[in-house]
């Protein structure tokens, strides 16, 4: 069973893979209250979207800063330093022993919560394999989140085909983010571990991240409000 507190509309997070600041402005107004959740990753970050979520955490909004900081600990633990200053609400990093360690020392008494990404969704076994590691995805993502627990990282990002292996070790006491969420009949770009909505509710995930089938819609609220459905429905 997953948390009853998090409301199904609070599940959904809105990737804010825009070219800049006015463009990412003008999606937020037309997905209005549809949306209560956005990420910011690279491209808007990038462009001069880090600002952004200031304004959005001052309008009640909540915003997934997906940074996926990787570096020394003492760079990484005041990298996130800065991050929780900015009001964040979630904040990546990639999942090695010292950038954890170092997140969570960064984020010290902040409300920030760290995400380690296990296993980009991009990723399959064969790319794993081409990149040097001898673990396949499953293996790889497993032995990440556990050493993610043991360091008091808050959640992990995985793909949704990991969500229920990563239920059983982890239990309720981390947010499972997942990427890689298409609703039914949308392209599926550059991902390679996929699922709707529902399914991926069903398999345990707490929050979805959804970017391309929402901004690129023709009637963004519309898609965002149906994925809300979807999502209600799996929950029972």
């Amino acid at each position: 069973m997953q948390p009853a507190e998090i409301a199904p509309k609070d599940r959904l997070i809105v990737a804010l893979d825009l070219p800049g600041v006015e463009a990412a402005e003008a999606m937020i107004a037309r997905l209005g209250d549809s949306v209560t959740f956005y990420k910011i990753g690279y491209q808007l970050a990038y462009a001069g979207g880090l600002p952004l979520i200031g304004r959005l955490a001052d309008k009640g909004k909540k915003v997934f800063a997906d940074l996926k900081m990787h570096d020394i600990g003492n760079t990484v633990a005041r990298g996130t330093e800065s991050v929780a200053k900015l009001g964040a609400t979630f904040l990546t990093v990639h999942a090695y022993p010292q950038t954890m360690k170092g997140a969570v020392e960064g984020r010290g008494s902040a409300g920030l919560k760290i995400l380690a990404v296990t296993v980009l969704t991009s990723y399959d076994d064969d790319d794993l394999h081409a990149a040097g590691y001898r673990l396949g995805v499953s293996e790889l993502v497993e032995a990440r989140a556990q050493q993610a627990q043991v360091l008091g990282v808050d959640g992990l990002v995985c793909s949704p085909e990991e969500a229920g292996a990563l239920r059983k070790i982890v239990g309720h006491q981390m947010s499972l983010v997942t990427p890689g969420i298409r609703p039914a009949g949308s392209a599926t770009g550059d991902q390679k571990r996929i699922m709707t909505p529902g399914r991926a509710i069903a398999a345990g995930a707490d929050y979805l991240v959804v970017g391309r089938p929402v901004v690129e819609a023709a009637d963004p609220r519309a898609i965002a409000e149906s994925i809300h459905a979807e999502i209600a429905q799996a929950l029972g």
